[in-house]
């Protein structure tokens, strides 16, 4: 009979463990620029790191609801805080439990003039520091604002990685300064507001030729973005990885094809794309990230 008595304690202690780690299922937020978006490097939109980010939660079981309808292709961190300000993007953000951040890309790489067919980089440095300058700021405030709106979440800043990798080796070292002062400040205003900073430049920088495949284009490939995602995960938990196979088809929509989504999306709501809802502010897919 003792031996039944301790099996069973044995085969219960488990379960009762299990219980006490379980989390409750994630409602994701993503915001910021095209990466939070997706674009690919050939000026559409796909499946971004944001995405894969909410495909393995799922297959996990640990994702409720997913948007990245607050990230948009070319934002600056002053459109992002304009956003996150917005009563919509307030009642979108209300319940959410997870959000990352990407922002401060663009307020540095519009400066650059990159010309890919002689592989030459320049920028003026006086606005780059004018730049990083309102990054410091805006960063602040966009966490406070997402704090605000969303208590209940846990935030993640993300890095960026080199955007100019087919360029001569001589003309990176510029802006790679200036990236390594942008990473510093997100690092740095993220842990002092509360958040977390990911970073994702040195899972790209044996392969960044690969993982940015278009000269003309600084947007990763999705390869590219499953690393993102990676270097997410293992700030989040460790346990969960993207793997290659797990990768969803490409299926890009164009600027127009989204568009066009939206308009049909006004007399059919169930055409409409998740994740586009607000598409219709923009003009067009930029260069930037």
């Amino acid at each position: 009979m003792k031996k039944w008595v301790i099996t069973i304690v044995f085969l219960l202690l488990p379960f009762s463990v299990l219980s006490v780690e379980a989390k409750s299922p994630e409602v994701y937020i993503a915001i910021g620029d095209s990466l939070a978006a997706g674009q690919t490097p050939n000026r559409a939109i796909d499946a971004g790191y944001a995405d894969l980010i909410a495909g393995e939660l799922k297959r996990s079981r640990q994702l409720a609801f997913y948007s990245k309808e607050l990230a948009f292709p070319g934002f600056t961190t002053a459109d992002v805080l304009s956003t996150v300000q917005s009563e919509e993007a307030k009642a979108l953000l209300q319940n959410a439990t997870l959000v990352t951040i990407s922002a401060g890309a663009n307020d540095l790489l519009r400066l650059v003039q990159a010309n890919p067919s002689n592989g030459s980089l320049s920028y003026q440095q006086i606005s780059a520091d004018f730049a990083l300058n309102n990054v410091r700021k805006n960063i602040t405030e966009i966490i406070k604002e997402v704090k605000e709106a969303a208590p209940k979440a846990k935030i993640y800043v993300m890095g960026y990685y080199f955007a100019y990798p087919h360029v001569h080796e001589s003309q990176k070292q510029g802006v790679q300064k200036e990236l390594n002062t942008l990473h510093a400040i997100l690092k740095t205003q993220a842990e002092d507001n509360g958040a977390t900073f990911v970073s994702v430049e040195e899972a790209f920088a044996s392969q960044a030729k690969e993982l940015i495949p278009n000269p003309a284009d600084v947007h990763p490939s999705m390869e590219g973005y499953r690393i993102m995602a990676n270097a997410f995960f293992e700030q989040y938990n460790k346990r969960l990885q993207v793997r290659p196979n797990e990768l969803p088809l490409p299926n890009p929509l164009t600027f127009e094809e989204i568009l066009n989504s939206q308009k049909e999306a006004v007399t059919s709501p169930v055409s409409r794309i998740d994740g586009f809802d607000n598409y219709l502010s923009l003009t067009e897919l930029t260069p930037y990230i």
